[in-house]
């Protein structure tokens, strides 16, 4: 029985049977026009060859060959990135080294400041000098200095005294035997004519360490003429531009002009005082030793 829906009633798949079925008949009708023309033979070879040629399939084992060339095309070109990350570091690493090796080769070293030493008070104490009854009158005592180093001491140039400063002692006042006096820096005889030296490189006032003042007995102000009237918890107040510090006699000796070990630093603050004895002889030194008042 003939289908007599409309077109818009056929759904998808019959609407292409219909148009295969009209091509079909529409392939028959042309196929027999041409054999009532003898041609029938040409047009299934023209139909041949106009047919499409089809698709050949890529073989399958490309793909996969593909595939492990390129993931190690990618190894080896991270590992190059690693590498020349590495030297970049590496280098970078190297570079800074090298700046710092120079940078410490080419800064200064710092040298600590010489300080002047007398070095004649290696050998003997300070104050040294002949009685003013001596026929030559008063002036430095050489035979005090062991022989074999009396050349040495004799060519000794004038040592160079440090300039002043605020914590250097300027004054020294001992009540207990009516003492006020300047102090200098320095313990040669010419600088004992102006008052109390300080051995130079010993201890500032209040400083750790031993602070050495010596001046003479007889002669130039006769300052520490009565060295030996002191006694154990007499006061020694030394004066700076700006402070006072206070010490307090703890012991004294008489002992022989060579014996420079009275003057050695001490850990804590200590006072050493250095005077000729007897009066008018000279020949040995008194020393009186004081430590700060706390």
């Amino acid at each position: 029985m003939k289908d007599r829906r409309s077109v818009d009633d056929l759904s998808i798949e019959e609407l292409e049977q219909v148009l295969a079925i009209k091509k079909h008949e529409a392939r028959e009708a042309r196929l027999r026009k041409l054999r009532a023309r003898g041609r029938a033979g040409r047009a299934q070879v023209l139909e041949t060859v106009t047919a499409p040629a089809p698709a050949i399939a890529p073989s399958g084992p490309k793909p996969l060959l593909t595939r492990i060339f390129n993931s190690v095309l990618l190894v080896v070109e991270i590992g190059a990135v690693v590498g020349l990350l590495y030297l970049l570091i590496n280098s970078a690493t190297l570079w800074q080294t090298l700046n710092t090796e120079v940078a410490q080769a080419l800064a200064p070293t710092a040298l600590p400041s010489p300080q002047p030493t007398a070095l004649i008070t290696a050998v003997v104490l300070p104050s040294g000098h002949t009685p003013p009854t001596s026929p030559g009158g008063a002036q430095f005592n050489l035979d005090e200095i062991p022989v074999n180093l009396r050349p040495a001491v004799q060519a000794l140039p004038a040592i160079a005294i440090p300039t002043p400063g605020p914590k250097q002692a300027v004054r020294v006042g001992i009540s207990g035997i009516n003492v006020d006096a300047l102090v200098v820096q320095g313990d040669s005889f010419d600088q004992l004519k102006k008052g109390v030296g300080q051995h130079l490189g010993t201890a500032d006032p209040g400083q750790p360490g031993n602070m050495v003042f010596s001046a003479h007995n007889d002669i130039f102000g006769q300052i520490f003429r009565d060295l030996e009237l002191l006694n154990p918890g007499d006061e020694v107040t030394v004066y700076t531009q700006a402070e006072k510090f206070v010490y307090v006699i703890t012991s004294k000796e008489i002992v022989e002009p060579t014996k420079v070990s009275v003057m050695d630093p001490t850990v804590g603050p200590t006072l050493t005082l250095i005077s000729c004895y007897p009066y008018l002889v000279d020949t040995q030194r008194i020393v009186v030793f004081a430590e700060l008042k706390k």
